[in-house]
């Protein structure tokens, strides 16, 4: 376990090589992620999807591999349980500060072969409103082999569940969710607005940095957590030595912020 901190704050634990069933993905992952005030904002192996580890990156498909844990989505059968469980392993450190983790990682299938190569860069700073969540990562094919990226809505699953990317599960309760347009669970479940807002029991987190394709996936009412899903309705493809690139940032303040505050 590796600390992150703010101003001498430690506000993130990030664990590294975590002892989790292979069933459930396992991964390097973020918890307890917390504000300046102490209010932890993460969950992790909750009873309901025990694969949900704090914050991480994950895909339910990876050139058919499962690396998000759990049952896989088959399409014309449901969710499924299947060995096609791998995992996703920490390399090296790239670098190591109170604010900021760089990291490289590999992404394995079953048999513990490469599928991808992922650089990594974590960052905590001050924010006028609490402190800023900065998670930068960039995933990188083998030279002869193309990824393509995968969700259960790309393999049939109806109901906008497109997950798979960056997914931050909450802590217990049903929070409030708003974007800049619109507010609840179903308006802002696909979503492309440029922010997200999750208000729980005594905190608010606001989720920016989709691009392209890329939509909101939100869940309230039945667990809480908030992805930002790279393969919401369609495969995405990365080439033979291509990468794929993206960046979030999570304004993690303590107390009830409103829209007009955020914006």
């Amino acid at each position: 376990m590796v600390e992150l901190q703010v101003a001498g704050r430690v506000v993130a634990e990030y664990v590294v090589a975590p002892d989790v069933d292979p069933r459930h993905g396992p991964r390097p992952y973020l918890h307890p992620v917390r504000t300046l005030g102490g209010v932890t904002v993460t969950d992790v192996l909750p009873e309901d999807h025990r694969w949900h580890l704090g914050v991480t990156v994950a895909m339910q498909d990876v050139n058919g591999t499962n690396l998000w844990g759990g049952r896989t989505y088959v399409r014309g059968a449901g969710y499924t349980w299947l060995d096609d469980h791998g995992r996703i392993e920490q390399e090296a450190w790239l670098g190591r500060a109170d604010g900021r983790l760089a990291s490289r990682l590999r992404w394995l299938d079953p048999a513990g072969e490469t599928l991808l190569v992922e650089e990594r860069v974590v960052t905590a700073s001050p924010a006028p409103l609490g402190w800023t969540f900065d998670f930068a990562f960039t995933l990188t094919a083998p030279p002869g082999t193309g990824v393509t990226l995968g969700s259960p809505a790309t393999n049939g699953r109806p109901g906008g569940a497109g997950y798979g990317g960056f997914f931050w599960r909450l802590t217990s309760g049903v929070p409030e969710v708003f974007t800049s347009t619109v507010d609840g669970e179903e308006k802002c479940n696909g979503s492309a607005d440029p922010w997200l807002a999750v208000r729980g029991d005594g905190y608010t987190l606001v989720f920016s940095g989709i691009e392209g394709e890329d939509r909101w996936f939100v869940r309230a009412a039945d667990y809480p957590g908030v992805c930002a899903a790279l393969a919401w309705e369609r495969p995405l493809a990365i080439p033979a030595g291509g990468a794929l690139s993206r960046r979030y940032s999570v304004l993690v303040a303590d107390g009830a912020l409103d829209r007009e505050t955020i914006q």
